[in-house]
Formats: C-alpha cells, structure tokens, sequence
C-alpha cells in the first residue's frame, strides 16, 4: 500500500530523518515512536508532502508520490498534523465537510448523497454530531482534535497519516478514538501510520511498531519485538518495566523514577497479627507487595492489612466477592487496602510462626481443617459440590522479593502444605488415599520489598527452606489443633 525507501530530509541541510525505509500493508495500523527530537512528526511531514525530502523514494500504490497531483494525492492520503491553524471560525459541520474537497470536480460542482454520508458518518464516529453547529473556536483543545480527526477520517483516503491523535483527549475519548480508527483499519482496510507518545497505547492499538531514535529507526516489528526493556531505557533514556495487557496479548510499560522516593522503613512481626473469633487479621506498618488466590483483591498489588475471615460451615451467597467486600466495609477496613480469605475453620486455632534466617524473617499463619480434604490426583471420580475453603496459608516476608520469587514461593509453599498432609495422614474421605489439600484452599505470600534482596525461593534456597520449614510446622499444628477441637485426638 505504502512504501518508504531510504527517506532522508527535514527542514534545512541538515536531515532529520536519515535513511528510513518501512512497508504499510492494506488494513494495517502502524505506530512510530520515539523521544522528543527523534524525527517522527518530520517523518510523517515528508510522507504528507508537506516536508521536502533530500532523497529516497515514497511509493502509494505503486506510483511514485511525487507523481500524483494535489488534489490525487488527498484522495490517497488524510493528514491529521499535530497542531491546527484555523484562519477562519467555521462551525464543526463545515469544517469536517472540508474534508469531502478532493472529491469535488469542477468550478460548480455539487455536494452529493456520498459526501452527506461520509460527513454524517465521521461525525457519529467521532462522537461530535451534537457539536455539528457549533463554532469551532468555542471547543475545548479535545473537542477539536475529535472535530480534525473527523475531517480525516471524511475524507476518506485509503491511508491516514495521524500525528498525535490522542492530543488534549481525556482517557475515555482517547480509547474512543483509538476504538473507531482500529475498527476502520479492520472493517474498511484504511491503513494508519500514526505517531504516539503514549507508549502503552501504541502497543495496545497498532500492529506494528517503529522506534526511532535520532532520525533513524532503532526497531521496527510487532509490539513484543520492539517494546523491551533495553531498547526502551536505551532510546528514551528512562527506567522502565514491562509487563503484559492484563486482557490483550500486548506489552505494556511502567517508568521506574530514578529519584530516591522516601519508604516508610518498618518490619512484620508477630505482633503485628490480632486474633479473635470472627478472624484473623494482619496490620502491616507499610504496604506490602502481595500474589495471593483470595476472595478480595486477589492477585498481585501492595497491600497493609489483611483478613482471613471465619464463615460458617454452611455459607452460601450469589456474589462472594459482593459479600465480602460489605462486609470489609462494615468492619471498618479499607476496600482497597485489604486484602480478604474466608475460611470455616475457627479463626481462634490459627498458628502462627516466626522463623528467623541470616538474611531475617519469615511469618507464616495458617488455619486448617481437613473435613473436607481432597487427593488432587483422583479429583476427577469427584462428583460432591466444594464446600468453603478450610487451609489457609499466608507467608510473609521480611525482605525484597522479585516476581519470580513469590511464584517459587507459592509452589514451595504448596508443596510444604501438602508434605504436612502427608505427615498426618490426611486422607480424601471419598477416595481413601492420602490428601493434597481441601477443595478451596487459599495462599497468599506478601513481602515488604525491603532489606536484603532475595532472587530465589525454592526449596534448597535460604528463603525456601524458611518458607518450607514454616509452613510445615505451622501446618501439622493447626490440623492437630483441628483434631483436637473435633475430639479426634486427645
């Protein structure tokens, strides 16, 4: 559709752009990113003809660009630039028909049936047909973007050349925007060469990506390709950490500042856990950086406080997480600081340990009840509805912990959990054979993220058999208790 080959130019002597080549298929949406000064609004500038170029070729279709007359050339290519000069105060309605010009032929010709329908369709995309009569200098700098953007997008060439769409727009306009040229791209085969500097919605929006970095590209390919951690800190000279779209398969980026942030130093310690019958809670002196499988705010985030709370056996409800979110609030805890577990176990039998190694401390709280156990490996012959959770496990660690690390410290965790279980002889009452755990255990290992580092967290490590070591014990505790308060053993 769109070829660039060995472009260089800019707006004196000396280029800009330096020796930039890339292809832009039919239906494609490409994103060009790059620091301040990097060359992409000049880029798009010499592509729209409105830079000159020193050499190189720019290919529409075949043809060669240079070749196509003014008004040929706007029936191939819309051009959003990045700041609008508006001489004269037009109302939006007239101001996006502006963009049905190259479609006119002749001294008188007329507007047709086409042009009221591509004008009343990018007003409705846009979202600004109840501006249509307004004047557009009594628009707010979003409003007119949309108003410009509409104009292109009536215009309707084949390629859109966008140069800071997003500009002036709050996040729902911006995702708006982004949705209709997206579904554009898809539904009509428009092909968008766009320039961000919002690095996630790049990602998010565009099929490919080109980095350029001082005029020439640094990297182009898929989103995953070009947005890496050293590319990224090497070109924009910023820390960052990428991480994944929590539901598209795209990278996303996070900065990192470089200044020194002042943390509240503190530490967990026994203490710091209150126990009555309605739970057990944990009062944090900072927020601590969390991966758990609990009810509320499960997953991974910073958290102070946290709730194991006691339900009875029978509980029922439509909406858990509802539920228990009032009830968080009832009890006076905060929604987005806690994080809550339910168990039927009672919450007074909780244990709780302390277990010190060279690098510190490690907490672990447990509640088990195993009236409910279940063999993993033979859940398939189950056919009995799960009950509430019965073993809940919290390992809390005095230290700084990777992502990586929590995930080894779940499964040492688990595999501590289950070894215990083993130990006393836990069996799944449907099957007979030796259980793994319940049917809805919960595990939740949180950290401070300060104090000595610690890369790893498997069983051999120094952090694992910490980890190993705890909830074992603490674990053949609480069953026992539990056996002792069903009068299972003396």
């Amino acid at each position: 559709m769109l070829d660039v080959t060995n472009i260089t130019g800019g707006y004196g002597k000396e280029p800009v752009v330096k020796d930039v080549s890339f292809h832009v298929h039919k239906g494609e949406v490409l994103g060009i990113l790059g620091p301040n000064g990097s060359g992409k609004s000049t880029l798009i500038k010499i592509i729209s003809g409105i830079l000159p170029k020193i050499r190189g070729s720019i290919t529409i279709d075949g043809q060669d660009a240079s070749l196509y007359s003014q008004k040929e050339f706007a029936r191939k290519v819309a051009v959003l630039p990045q700041l609008h000069a508006h001489a004269f105060s037009h109302s939006v309605l007239e101001t996006v028909s502006l963009g049905r010009y190259p479609h006119q032929s002749g001294i008188f010709s007329s507007w047709s049936d086409e042009d009221e329908q591509a004008v009343t369709e990018a007003l409705t995309l846009t979202a600004i047909t109840r501006y249509k009569d307004t004047l557009i200098d009594l628009l707010s700098g979003g409003e007119q973007q949309r108003v410009f953007v509409a104009q292109a997008l009536a215009q309707e060439a084949p390629i859109l050349l966008l140069d800071e769409p997003t500009n002036h727009l709050d996040i729902a306009h911006q995702q708006q925007l982004l949705d209709t040229i997206r579904r554009q791209a898809v539904d009509k085969g428009l092909t968008v060469i766009s320039v961000f500097h919002d690095i996630n919605l790049a990602a998010m929006y565009c099929d490919r990506l080109l980095l350029m970095d001082e005029g020439r590209i640094a990297k182009i390919g898929f989103p995953q390709d070009v947005i890496i951690e050293a590319s990224i800190q090497s070109v924009y000279k910023a820390r960052v950490r990428t991480q994944p779209h929590p539901e598209l398969p795209k990278p996303q980026i996070t900065l990192l500042p470089d200044m020194k942030q002042e943390k509240l130093s503190f530490t967990v310690n026994r203490e710091d856990f209150t126990t009555s019958s309605e739970y057990v809670v944990l009062h944090a002196g900072g927020p601590l950086k969390t991966l758990s499988s609990a009810v509320h705010n499960p997953g991974l985030g910073w958290y102070r406080t946290f709730i194991n709370r006691h339900v009875d056996l029978n509980y029922n409800c439509d909406d858990v997480k509802v539920e228990m979110a009032s009830y968080l609030e009832q009890q006076g805890f905060s929604g987005a600081d806690t994080v809550g577990m339910m168990t039927a176990v009672a919450t007074e039998h909780v244990e709780i340990g302390e277990y010190n190694g060279e690098f510190g401390t490690v907490l672990i709280a447990v509640t088990a009840g195993i009236g409910n156990a279940v063999d993993v490996s033979e859940a398939l012959t189950r056919d009995r509805e799960q009950r509430i959770g019965t073993i809940n496990t919290w390992v809390i660690v005095n230290g700084e912990l990777p992502d990586e690390a929590f995930i080894q410290a779940m499964i040492t965790a688990t595999e501590a959990k289950t070894k215990a279980l083993q130990t006393e002889e836990v069996k799944d009452p449907l099957t007979g054979t030796i259980a793994t755990g319940t049917s809805t255990d919960s595990l939740l290992v949180a950290a401070t993220q300060q104090g000595e580092h610690l890369p790893y967290a498997g069983p051999i490590t120094p952090l694992g058999k910490l980890i190993g070591h705890g909830v074992y014990d603490c674990t053949v505790r609480a069953i026992r208790e539990y056996k002792k308060a069903k009068g299972w053993i003396n």
